[in-house]
Formats: structure tokens, C-alpha cells, sequence
């Protein structure tokens, strides 16, 4: 059994499911834009690096790629609830359609407050894509358009989920057991 920190870890989602569901995702979000030119795809690093990678590969048009990165977890295992950005974007998106993408949906903070700011940037269209979602966290009322797991109320790692860093890499995802 893999160990990470001292705590081992147990296989939530295998390595060829997540390629099927990426995949299965794309096909979806393709046929929910215009496409009349590349859309903008938004991932915020560090977490959705692995994930926008594979996605925007599993598209058969054209994309923009953007990255933010914003913070509210730090090295500890629970969101610290204040979300701050780390980096903007560097291209205007006013006018284009847009895909926000992250790696998870949990409280609804980071990506309520993402999508809100992108909005004030006026954009065309505006949607959300997911990695995974954890609907028991939610504390405010926010759904993404796009989902690519629904996951258990556990700490996760794997596929670009990290505890401190660690476990980024994993091409599985493990829950972090206690």
C-alpha cells in the first residue's frame, strides 16, 4: 500500500477511468461552446495543471490555454477559507468564450469567487469544469457546469491534488487515511 507523509493511502480512481472520463468531459464541453474561435481555457495551478493538460488534448479544436493560480490551502489539509491571486491572467478575455477549470470543487469558495471575478472581466460565456466534486463541502451555493468525478468528503492526492506538495504526481487518486 502506498504511504504519503506517514499515512497510507487508498485508490479512489484508477488511471484508465480518468482518462475515460477526461475524455468522455471534452466530447461534452465541445458540443456546449460556439467554437466560432478557440475558446479560452482557464486552469488554476497548481492543482489542475494535470488535468487541463489531458483535457484540452482530448479536444479535436483549437483552445487558448491561460493559467491563475490562487491559494487557500497552503500546506495543511483543509482550505483556510481566504482565497487570494497568486497570478492573473495575462490575456484579455472580454468577448471570448471561456472555460474555468480546477481540480476540485468542495466548499464552492475558490471557484465561486474565480468565476465571479472572471465575470467583472466580461466575458461571452463563462463556464466551469471540475476534476472532481465534493458536494458534502459545499458552503455556498455553486455548481460547476462540468464534472468529471463526484468524490467522498475525504482528503485526496493524486492526478494534481497534492498534501503539501506531495503526491502531485500520482496518476491515480488515493484517499489520505487517518
Amino acid at each position: 500500500m502506498k504511504e504519503i507523509r506517514g499515512k497510507k493511502l487508498k485508490l479512489l480512481l484508477k488511471e484508465e477511468d480518468i482518462k475515460r472520463r477526461v475524455k468522455e468531459l471534452a466530447k461534452e464541453i465541445e458540443s456546449s461552446y460556439s467554437w466560432e474561435e478557440p475558446i479560452v481555457v482557464v486552469g488554476l495551478l497548481k492543482g489542475a495543471f494535470i488535468f487541463l493538460a489531458d483535457l484540452v488534448r482530448a479536444f479535436d479544436r483549437f483552445v487558448f490555454v491561460e493559467f491563475m493560480q490562487v491559494s487557500s490551502y497552503g500546506k495543511g489539509m483543509k482550505s483556510s477559507g481566504t482565497i487570494k491571486i497568486v497570478k492573473d491572467l495575462d490575456m484579455d478575455i472580454e468577448g471570448k468564450e471561456v472555460l474555468l477549470v480546477d481540480d476540485i470543487l468542495d466548499t464552492g469558495l475558490t471557484m465561486k469567487e474565480i468565476h465571479d471575478y472572471l465575470l467583472m472581466k466580461k466575458p461571452k460565456v463563462l463556464k466551469t469544469c471540475v476534476f472532481l466534486d465534493k458536494k458534502e463541502r459545499r458552503k455556498v451555493d455553486f455548481n460547476a457546469d462540468f464534472v468529471g468525478f463526484e468524490v467522498p468528503d475525504k482528503f485526496l492526492v493524486g492526478y494534481g491534488l497534492d498534501w503539501g506538495e506531495y503526491g502531485r504526481n500520482l496518476p491515480e487518486v488515493y484517499m489520505v487515511e487517518d
